[in-house]
């Protein structure tokens, strides 16, 4: 199989292969990371249409885009058009490229207040922000991220998504669970593959997509143009040259070497220090230590270890110990 290209709007995917948007997760340097191995994009954590958060310092960090590969994608969520509309116009004004709308976070958080996937429950709703959202970032394209359905009774991601093309939006991706599933079970295919017959806009799918032997299988049995890559790429941000190769041969890639991933680890934590600051930058290095631990059979003894650091310095160094020493990854 041809490794998949997409465009979205002006913007050619070539892998089409995305970061999926996380919040916590996607933020500056992970996103610089994961273009630099192989993702034709990365789209941001999401950022609130609260205008009121704009200037808080995480909203800074999250429409922070200096330097940052085209395209740009920011993810924006919330529950009123004009609001939304107000929010794509601002993070274009700071750089943002596509604007990507959250109808498929089921955090509890988001949906109590009718947003993410909450909103899949008004389709009247979603036609009025997509709509006011697509109207204010013209010619900006816009893109749409949903679920299969709201519950696993109702999975109208097929009447959702017609009217997302409707009302003007590029590109959509499809998370294979209802917002009721949260992550729970196994993503299914099958409705993403009734999506994509249904529009004439380019699909791409998500979730489980684990192993490039995986992608495969999604692609061939949902149709998509792309694939949207999430949990996978915590600890592991190689799977998209993994999947990329993989299409592209029809072989594997061998893994990154220890050098490489001591390499990759050790500056992405200078570009975390760097980013945040040190005393956050230290708090938030700590989960991505945590996913890359679970790569190797010594990691928990290691997590355990670094999450008592006390300042960036001796993260970093006890984090470069243990990269010296060789020992098998985890299965």
């Amino acid at each position: 199989m041809n490794v998949p290209v997409a465009h979205i709007g002006p913007y050619r995917l070539d892998p089409a292969l995305v970061l999926a948007p996380m919040a916590g997760v996607t933020d500056k340097p992970f996103r610089l990371l994961c273009k630099r191995l192989g993702a034709g994009l990365a789209v941001s954590e999401m950022t609130t249409s609260d205008a009121r958060l704009w200037d808080s310092k995480k909203s800074r960090w999250r429409m922070d885009h200096v330097g940052e590969p085209e395209p740009i994608s920011v993810q924006i969520a919330g529950y009123d058009p004009i609001a939304m509309a107000e929010a794509a116009r601002h993070n274009i004004e700071h750089g943002a490229q596509i604007i990507d709308i959250n109808m498929g976070c089921p955090a509890k958080k988001v949906c109590k207040v009718d947003a993410g996937s909450a909103l899949m429950k008004e389709p009247e709703l979603v036609a009025r922000i997509c709509r006011a959202v697509v109207a204010a970032a013209a010619p900006t394209p816009v893109t749409l991220k949903i679920r299969t359905g709201w519950c696993r009774a109702v999975r109208n991601g097929p009447e959702i998504a017609q009217i997302a093309q409707d009302a003007g939006i590029a590109a959509l991706a499809v998370h294979g669970r209802t917002r009721e599933d949260q992550y729970q079970g196994h993503a299914e295919y099958d409705t993403i593959a009734a999506i994509k017959l249904r529009l004439a806009i380019p699909v791409f799918a998500n979730g489980d997509i684990e192993t490039p032997e995986k992608a495969l299988r999604v692609l061939r049995q949902t149709g998509c143009d792309g694939l949207l890559i999430g949990r996978a790429a915590q600890g592991y941000p190689w799977i998209f040259r993994e999947i990329e190769h993989y299409l592209r041969t029809g072989k594997p890639m061998a893994p990154p070497s220890q050098q490489e991933i001591a390499t990759t680890m050790l500056d992405h934590l200078q570009a975390l220090y760097a980013f945040y600051g040190e005393h956050t930058g230290l708090r938030v290095a700590r989960k991505h230590l945590g996913w890359y631990a679970k790569t190797r059979v010594d990691g928990e003894l290691f997590r355990r270890q670094v999450v008592l650091a006390e300042s960036a310095a001796e993260q970093y160094d006890l984090t470069a110990a243990w990269l010296s020493t060789p020992l098998a990854m985890a299965a």
